[in-house]
C-alpha cells in the first residue's frame, strides 16, 4: 500500500504551489500518494491551521505527524517516508 501524505493548502498561495511542485518528485520516488486538501473548505482545518499553510502531514490531519510547513524539508520528508516504508514492510507489530 502506498504511503499517504496530506498537503494542507489553499487557493492563491504561492508557498502552497511551491511545496506541491517540490514534493511531487520526492513523493513519486518513494511511491507515496499526496492528497491536497483545501483548508478553507474545512472549518475545523481552517480554525486549526489558519494562515499556517502549506503544511505537510504524514497520513491524515489529526492522525499523522506534521512533517513541515511553509517550505518543504526534503531531507526530513525523505527520512520520514523511508521510515514509514520500513514499518510497512515489517508488517503490524505484535506484543
Amino acid at each position: 500500500m502506498a504511503i499517504a501524505l496530506t498537503l494542507l493548502s489553499r487557493a492563491y498561495c504561492h508557498l502552497c504551489d511551491d511545496m506541491a511542485a517540490a514534493l511531487a518528485p520526492l513523493a513519486a520516488a518513494h511511491g507515496a500518494r499526496v492528497a491536497v486538501v483545501d483548508v478553507d473548505a474545512d472549518p475545523a482545518l481552517e480554525a486549526a491551521f489558519g494562515d499556517r499553510v502549506p503544511v505537510l502531514i504524514l497520513g491524515a490531519p489529526g492522525v499523522g505527524p506534521e512533517l513541515c510547513h511553509f517550505r518543504l524539508d526534503a531531507a526530513g520528508v525523505a527520512a520520514a517516508l523511508g521510515e514509514a516504508a520500513a514499518r510497512a514492510a515489517r508488517g503490524p507489530e505484535t506484543c
